[in-house]
């Protein structure tokens, strides 16, 4: 099995993208959380930063914006949340599915339930 791009990836280039810093699993984004740029990058702007910001002008997924960079979702979530922080960014949650508005009827799940042994 040969390595992806992001298991060579140099570990001392990783540190200095996210300058040292090391946050646990980052909670204000999941891996499917829609990013949105809210302007265009600065000149002095972090490369990678402004990478982000011109692939964000359409809402792009977390997971999408850490395969074009190359770069583990872990370094991309740190870089996201310096972005969300400085407002060059606005983060678009994926609706929860805990809260369902329609809760299927007893006799519903019934009739799911003999059609799905009848298979």
């Amino acid at each position: 099995m040969n390595p992806r791009p992001v298991d060579r990836e140099d570990p001392d280039r990783l540190y200095t993208i996210i300058g040292g810093r090391a946050r646990g699993d980052e909670p204000a984004f999941d891996t499917v959380t829609l990013i949105v740029s809210e302007s265009e990058p600065t000149p002095a702007m972090q490369s990678e930063h402004a990478r982000i910001l011109r692939m964000c002008r359409r809402p792009t997924a977390v997971v999408e914006i850490s395969a074009q960079l190359r770069l583990p979702v872990s370094v991309v979530k740190i870089l996201l949340r310096d972005l969300l922080d400085t407002g060059y960014i606005t983060a678009r949650h994926p609706p929860s599915t805990t809260g369902w508005a329609w809760q299927p009827t007893q006799e519903t799940l019934e009739q799911v339930l003999i059609a799905l042994q009848r298979l």
